[in-house]
């Protein structure tokens, strides 16, 4: 049996709202298991990472992949199995990163500078899984069967 690949649909016109925020550099929506399913920049950066290009976005969405994974392994060890992870937020020397769960298996990313006011992000990433949810789901992939 032969499996093929369907291309996703690019969902990074949905992350414009957020990237309008001041502060804000960069949104993602990935898989939770790491696969890029869009992402978008601010307009006007300047500096270190102007835009994001294909696959920068995709090492981001790989890295959100493994950070929730590593967030719901410390939520399990913390609280006990089943735990999910609504929300979590790197801080570096340049700025935040917060990730948080956006539908069905997708994770929203969302990178800073360290002038952002992070409340607003925070508050603006959940109402717009609220708002459009639905479209930032990721189903998960049917196993293919190996061949006899």
């Amino acid at each position: 049996m032969t499996g093929t690949i369907a291309r996703l649909p690019d969902l990074g016109w949905m992350l414009r709202p957020l990237t309008e925020i001041p502060g804000v550099r960069h949104a993602v929506v990935v898989s939770e298991d790491g696969l890029h399913l869009g992402h978008a920049s601010a307009e006007h950066l300047s500096g270190t990472g102007e835009q994001l290009n294909r696959d920068e976005a995709e090492s981001l969405a790989a890295a959100c992949a493994a950070m929730t994974m590593t967030g719901r392994s410390t939520a399990a060890l913390l609280f006990g199995g089943g735990a999910g992870v609504r929300q979590l937020m790197l801080e570096s020397e340049h700025g935040f990163v917060l990730f948080t769960a956006a539908g069905v298996g997708a994770h929203l990313g969302v990178a800073t500078d360290l002038e952002a006011d992070v409340g607003l992000v925070a508050q603006q990433m959940q109402l717009l899984v609220a708002k459009i949810g639905a479209h930032l789901s990721s189903p998960a992939r049917d196993a293919v069967s190996p061949s006899p």
